[in-house]
Formats: C-alpha cells, sequence, structure tokens
C-alpha cells in the first residue's frame, strides 16, 4: 500500500476529489493547511501599508491506495491540480506498514 500526500491549491479541490472519485478512490482526508515552497509569500498592500504573507493557503490530501493504484492516483492528481504556474503544490508517496479498520479490525487493503 502507498499513501499519497498531495499540496495543492485550494480552489483546485473539487476537481483533484473528482479525478480521484472516477478512478475507484474510495476515501480521503482533507486538511486546510499554510505553506510556503519556492514563491516564498507574497506583498500585498493593506490601508496603505505593505506587508508579506508568508504563508500561502493551501489544501492538503492525503488518501491511501493498494500499491497498483498509486501511480493512476499520483497521475488524476497532477491533471485535475495543475495550472502551470509557481505554487501548483507538491505529491509525497511514500509506503504503509500496515492498516487497520478499528471498527472490523480488517487488515491490510480490505480496511482501506
Amino acid at each position: 500500500m502507498k499513501k499519497i500526500e498531495a499540496i495543492i491549491k485550494p480552489f483546485k479541490l473539487e476537481e483533484v476529489k473528482d479525478a480521484l472519485h472516477e478512478i475507484g478512490v474510495a476515501g480521503m482526508t482533507v486538511s486546510e493547511v499554510k505553506g510556503f515552497g519556492r514563491q516564498k509569500g507574497h506583498t500585498e498592500i493593506y490601508r496603505g501599508s505593505e506587508y508579506t504573507v508568508d504563508f500561502l493557503p493551501k489544501i492538503k490530501i492525503e488518501l491511501v491506495v493498494g500499491d497498483e493504484k498509486a501511480s493512476e492516483a499520483v497521475m488524476a492528481i497532477i491533471k485535475a491540480a495543475k495550472t502551470g504556474k509557481i505554487g501548483d503544490g507538491k505529491i509525497f508517496v511514500s509506503p504503509v506498514e500496515e492498516a487497520i479498520r478499528i471498527r472490523t479490525e480488517e487488515k491490510g487493503e480490505s480496511a482501506v
């Protein structure tokens, strides 16, 4: 199994969710996060004063899929989240040793 973590622009969430649903991804966890990468935030002017916004609002999507579904899920996220501009985000893929459904105590991919 693989855990996929994707940091994307907030307005792309629905598109990414729909793309993952189309390929059969059953569930995911979504969090509102803040951060910055190479873009290093931006400056804004508020009431005549300039200030720097270091941390930009982002969405973090986490999902666990079987090994055979991982590359398909990553490609679906890329296709749906890509704008071609700085700040599109990142995807991290890492191995998952075990998954356990608390209610039924199912283990492995059947727990996902």
